[in-house]
C-alpha cells in the first residue's frame, strides 16, 4: 500500500494506551502518526471528523479466513475486505485450515499470501498440536521463528493434560501466548446447542455449560503451574466467567474473550431450527448473557472479538444437527457491541469499548499495534456510534451468508479504516 499524508481533523481521539480522550486532531505523515506541532503538508487531505471517534486501528485476534484449502468457504483477499468494512486494520487467523497452520511452511504461505493480497495486516496463529489433533506437540520454536503470534488449537482442544502442559511449557520458553477453545469432549459428547430448557423442547443433544466451564479451569489450573499466559476463546458460560474472575484476582496469567452472539442472542433463538444460529460454544440461556456482561463491566473479561467462521450456503442447508458450527462476524460485530454494550444496556463506555478492541489484544500479544504514539505506523479506524444502519448479509464483503443477524437495525460502525495511511475502506 502506498502511504499518504492525511489530517483527520475535528474528532474526538480515544488512545487507551495513552490514555487520550479528548477533541483534536490527528495527523499521518508518510504512512506515521505524526508528532504534536508537526506542520500540515500543503497536499495534505483533510477528513473532518467531527462528531465521529478517532481511534488507533481495532484488532480482532479471532478470525478464520480458510486459506490454504478452504477457499469457498472464505479467501484472505476477501476475509481482509471484510475485516476493513468492519473497521479492524488488524486480524489474527486462526490455523484449523487444509492443511492446519502446524508447520513453518504453511505460516510462510499465509503470510506471504497476506502481503500479497490483504488491505488489512493478517497475523497467523499457530497450532498447539501437529494437524490440531490433539495428540502430539506441533514444532513450536520453528513456527515462532516462521513469524506466529500466538498458538491455538481453535476448533478443537487439546484433551490431554499433559500434552497441554508440556506445549505451554515450550511456549513459554519461545514467548508465546496460547489461546484456547475450551471443550470438553468427554462432557459435550454430540450436542449440538446449550443443554437446558431449550434443547429438551426441541430435541437436540445438549452442549452442556459445564462442557467449557471445566477446560477454564483446567486452564487456570495450568497457567498457575507454568507461567504461561493462557486465553480463553469466545466465553459463554457464568462458571467460565467466575473462574476467570476468581484466577485473574490471584495474579495467575489467564483472560479471555466475548464474541457478539453470545450477548446478542440466546438457545431461544433456536426455535426456527435455522443453523445460522449453530455456533460453538453455543448460544446459551438468559441466566449466562446476564453473567458475560457482568464480566464484561467489571473488567473480567478484556477482549471483544468475532470468532468469524464462514462457511458455504450448502454446508448449512442441511439438518441442524449435520450443519457446521460458525457464523460471520467481520463486518457486525463493532455495530452490535456498540448497541449492546455502549448503547443499550450501558455495559461499559467507549473509552472501554476502544480498550477492548486496540491496547487488551496489542498487549496480550505483544504487538506494536492498538496506539496512536507518534512514529507507529498509522493504523486508524474511525467511528460513528450513532450510526444507524441495517445488516444486509447480501452486501458481505465475505464469501459466505451464514449470519443470523440479516436485517437487524444496529446503531454505530466504523465509517473509515486506515492502514498504514492509506484508506482501506470507508462509508
Amino acid at each position: 500500500m502506498s502511504s499518504k499524508n492525511t489530517l483527520f481533523k475535528n474528532g474526538r481521539v480515544l488512545d487507551p494506551a495513552n490514555r487520550r480522550d479528548a477533541i483534536g486532531d490527528v495527523l499521518v505523515l508518510e504512512g506515521r502518526i505524526a508528532g504534536a506541532g508537526a506542520p500540515v503538508p500543503a497536499d495534505a487531505e483533510v477528513v473532518d471528523c467531527t462528531g465521529l471517534l478517532v481511534t488507533p486501528g481495532l484488532i480482532d485476534l479471532h478470525v478464520h479466513l480458510r486459506e490454504p484449502g478452504q477457499s469457498a468457504k472464505e479467501t484472505i483477499a476477501s476475509g481482509s475486505r471484510a475485516a476493513a468494512a468492519g473497521g479492524f486494520t488488524t486480524v489474527v487467523c486462526m490455523p484449523n485450515t487444509a492443511p492446519s497452520i502446524d508447520s513453518a511452511s504453511v505460516v510462510s504461505w499465509v503470510l506471504e499470501k497476506a502481503r500479497a493480497e490483504a488491505c488489512v495486516r493478517v497475523l497467523a496463529t499457530g497450532a498447539l498440536s501437529k494437524g490440531i489433533a490433539g495428540e502430539e506437540m506441533a514444532p513450536i520454536g520453528a513456527l515462532k521463528k516462521a513469524g506466529v503470534v500466538a498458538l491455538t488449537d481453535d476448533g478443537r482442544c487439546i484433551q490431554n493434560h499433559e500434552l497441554m502442559r508440556r506445549a505451554l511449557e515450550y511456549a513459554r520458553m519461545f514467548g508465546l501466548v496460547v489461546m484456547d477453545h475450551c471443550q470438553d469432549y468427554s462432557l459435550v459428547g454430540k450436542g449440538v446447542m446449550h443443554e437446558g430448557y431449550w434443547s429438551t423442547v426441541l430435541g437436540l443433544p445438549g452442549w452442556p455449560a459445564a462442557g467449557e466451564e471445566l477446560i477454564v479451569q483446567r486452564n487456570a489450573l495450568l497457567a498457575d503451574l507454568t507461567g504461561t499466559p493462557i486465553h480463553c476463546q469466545h466465553l459463554s458460560a457464568a462458571g467460565s466467567v467466575r473462574v476467570l474472575r476468581e484466577a485473574r484476582q490471584r495474579g495467575v496469567p489467564l483472560s479471555g474473550e466475548i464474541c457478539p452472539h453470545h450477548i446478542a442472542l440466546t438457545d431461544a433463538s433456536l426455535q426456527g431450527y435455522d443453523t445460522n444460529f449453530k455456533m460453538n460454544p453455543p448460544l446459551r440461556s438468559e441466566e449466562h448473557v446476564e453473567a458475560l456482561l457482568e464480566g464484561i463491566a467489571d473488567g473480567t473479561i478484556t477482549i471483544l472479538a468475532s470468532d468469524h467462521a464462514p462457511h458455504c450456503g450448502f454446508e448449512k442447508e442441511v439438518e441442524f444437527d449435520q450443519a457446521p458450527f460458525g457464523i460471520l462476524g467481520l463486518e457486525t460485530e463493532v455495530g452490535l457491541f456498540l448497541d449492546i454494550l455502549v448503547h443499550k444496556r450501558k455495559v461499559i463506555d467507549l473509552n472501554r469499548f476502544v480498550e477492548m478492541y486496540t491496547l487488551n489484544p496489542a498487549r496480550l500479544l505483544g504487538l506494536d499495534s492498538g496506539t496512536l504514539s507518534p512514529g507507529v505506523p498509522a493504523d486508524i479506524t474511525v467511528l460513528n456510534p450513532g450510526l444507524e444502519w441495517t445488516v444486509d448479509r447480501e452486501a458481505s464483503f465475505s464469501l459466505s451468508r451464514n449470519t443470523p443477524f440479516h436485517g437487524w437495525e444496529l446503531k454505530g460502525r466504523a465509517v473509515r479504516t486506515v492502514v498504514a495511511g492509506e484508506t482501506v475502506w470507508k462509508v
